[in-house]
């Protein structure tokens, strides 16, 4: 050790000596340089989106380059003792250190604000000789007593902000004894959501948080060949399938399938579409704004010259941006949504009231409006409950203007408030997360999302004792009915549109199998009339018509034997259900795995023309690997 300390002495004795006019030369060039830089630099833009010293962080970045210059290092050996106070007193991000050092993997670039944009941050000005001087004389002295301040968090590169994400989910529905409780209600629900959630999530490589998963949102995601009704009869067609369960032997799934009709497209009514779109602070980043104008442009191409569209904007207020135009006039409504920026506070309740506005005031007899609300769902201004949001728009119900949401980006999405919004607004709601999902919701399946067939769609399934002990509806937690809902029309239900299809999955067990988990009644009966052989139950359903106030109501009976081809569809669907359960713990699965519900799909995956089917089979894989 003592030897190498004597050689260090001894290298740097022999250090260069300062050289008094190179030094000055390497200054006089250094402040030129610092000039033209200025002449070139925008303004910076003022408010919370600028950095916080980000134009001392420029003067850093040219000290650091005339400091690392053959000149400089001639006339000194202290530059790395200047470079190690620099980072001991600044409170400095990782990011803004290494640009300040020049160690950052961005090229370093003559003009400040040419490097600030190749790294895609604000432009600022490059600072003078002057405010090099006094930044410079600032870091020198800290005062122990008042430390500099942190940035804020949105601010600070590198640093992440918290999750503050709501899901709007319940507890996964019991298993319930047939002759205590007979009848199951709910509402249908074509919301894909909680599908596109979740692979969100797995393809950033982590587990979706279990409220995340809505198991009937999953398996409606896809878009299935159900047999359709025949003309003249009503808007969709049930169709009742039973197979084994796959993953619990002794039980029956029973699949109940409802097919909306497809209109031809001369046969459907002008359309008024109301864009209400968030452009507050919080959808900034680009998988929220940017991809949300992309997605609404993708739709236009879809629309008729008899369409019309108006957009609605709210951040701290709300405002009209686009008057009532005509679908044919692409390009204003593109240069509409391009001149869009985010920033200010979220202010969802006004927003809603100006564009049910809006609507009303496009509406004529014979067509159909709707409100789009495209939305990270972060409001925090005005009526921000999401009970009191829904009763807001259940007011706004009556107008008979429909509603749409769409939801955006992650780390703050308050899925809670947009599922709240869309069941109570006559409408769906659908999470977009990349571009080809704005594809399938807004273009590939247009006519269904935006066109309804059937208003206020209920379910409701009377099970056979003698046949069925026990039973239990996979999903539609959120969704559940009561029993006198069923018949009663003053309560809201989901929506079917053009060329929906629907899917829900009861799980039962019969009464004599051995899988049955609960021992039966010794003074239970059987209620008069039951048919002991032929009927596993009774489907019933009602819908309305759009615009009428009264429902109709279709019934079938459930068949007790076993379906003898079920086809890929119901045993696609069947495994997607599986997967869901999966994600949410597993609790009726019982030794059912990830390659059992990987093998099911693959095996049943059929005609997949737009690749939805082999891309949730690529996520069952991500699942089980990150289950591990």
């Amino acid at each position: 050790m003592t030897d190498d300390l004597d050689r260090l002495r001894k290298a740097l004795a022999q250090a260069p000596q300062p050289d008094a006019e190179a030094k000055a030369r390497a200054m006089t060039q250094a402040m030129e340089n610092f000039d033209r830089a200025q002449g070139s630099a925008r303004a910076p833009r003022q408010g919370k989106d600028r950095p916080r010293g980000a134009g001392f962080l420029n003067g850093v970045r040219f000290m650091s380059n005339f400091l690392s210059s053959r000149a400089f290092l001639a006339t000194s050996g202290s530059v790395a003792a200047l470079g190690l106070v620099l980072v001991a007193v600044l409170p400095l991000s990782k990011h803004d250190v290494s640009d300040a050092i020049g160690l950052s993997s961005e090229p370093m670039l003559a003009d400040p604000v040419a490097a600030d944009a190749a790294a895609g941050r604000q432009a600022v000005p490059a600072p003078s000789a002057k405010m090099a001087d006094e930044s410079f004389g600032q870091i020198a002295m800290p005062s122990p007593a008042e430390p500099l301040a942190a940035p804020p968090l949105p601010d600070a590169p590198g640093l992440i902000a918290p999750n503050t994400e709501a899901y709007a989910n319940a507890p996964e529905n019991p298993l319930r004894i047939t002759a205590e409780q007979p009848v199951s209600t709910f509402s249908i629900d074509v919301d894909t959501a909680s599908y596109a959630i979740v692979r969100s999530s797995l393809e950033g490589g982590r587990l979706p948080p279990r409220d995340a998963v809505r198991v009937e949102e999953m398996v409606n995601y896809f878009p299935y060949a159900y047999p359709a009704p025949a003309p003249g009869e009503a808007p969709f067609r049930p169709t009742v399938t039973v197979m084994p369960t796959p993953w619990n032997p002794g039980t029956q799934l029973v699949h109940i399938a409802l097919q909306g009709r497809t209109p031809a497209i001369k046969d459907r009514p002008p359309l008024n579409l109301v864009f209400l779109i968030d452009t507050s602070g919080s959808m900034q980043s680009p998988d929220k704004l940017p991809l949300l104008k992309q997605s609404l442009g993708l739709m236009l191409g879809r629309l008729s010259p008899a369409d019309q569209v108006a957009i609605v904007t709210y951040a701290g207020s709300a405002g009209e941006v686009l008057q009532p135009t005509p679908a044919s006039d692409r390009q204003a409504i593109l240069n509409a949504l391009g001149r869009l920026e985010a920033g200010g506070a979220t202010a969802g309740e006004d927003g809603i009231r100006l564009a049910y506005r809006t609507a009303a005031a496009m509406a004529a007899t014979g067509e159909v409006s709707r409100v789009i609300l495209a939305t990270d769902g972060d409001f925090n201004l005005g009526l921000a409950d999401p009970a009191e949001l829904a009763g807001l728009i259940a007011r706004e119900r009556d107008s008979g203007t429909y509603l749409s949401v769409l939801g955006f980006g992650r780390g703050n999405l308050d899925d809670a408030t947009m599922q709240a919004l869309a069941q109570n607004g006559n409408g769906r709601a659908a999470y977009v997360d990349r571009l080809g999902e704005a594809q399938k919701v807004l273009v590939d399946q247009v006519s269904g999302a935006l066109f309804p067939i059937a208003d206020d769609v209920k379910v409701q399934v009377e099970w056979n004792p003698a046949q069925v002990a026990e039973y239990r509806l996979i999903g539609y937690e959120t969704r559940a009915l009561a029993r006198e809902d069923f018949a009663n029309d003053g309560v809201d239900a989901g929506e079917i549109g053009a060329g929906h299809s629907v899917t829900a999955i009861y799980e039962i067990t019969p009464a004599d199998s051995p899988a049955r988990l609960t021992d039966p009644l010794r003074y239970g009966s059987q209620p008069a009339g039951a048919d002991r052989t032929g009927e596993l139950g009774f489907l019933r359903m009602r819908y309305k018509a759009p615009g009428e106030s009264r429902s109709a109501l279709i019934e079938t009976p459930i068949p007790a034997a076993l379906t003898t081809d079920p086809g890929d569809d119901t045993r696609f669907a069947a495994a997607i259900a599986g997967f869901g359960q999966l994600l949410r713990g597993g609790a009726f699965t019982g030794d059912w795995t990830w390659g059992d519900a990987i093998a099911l799909a693959d095996s049943a995956r059929g005609a997949d023309p737009f690749g939805y089917r082999i891309e949730a089979v690529t996520l069952m894989r991500l699942a089980e690997s990150l289950s591990r």
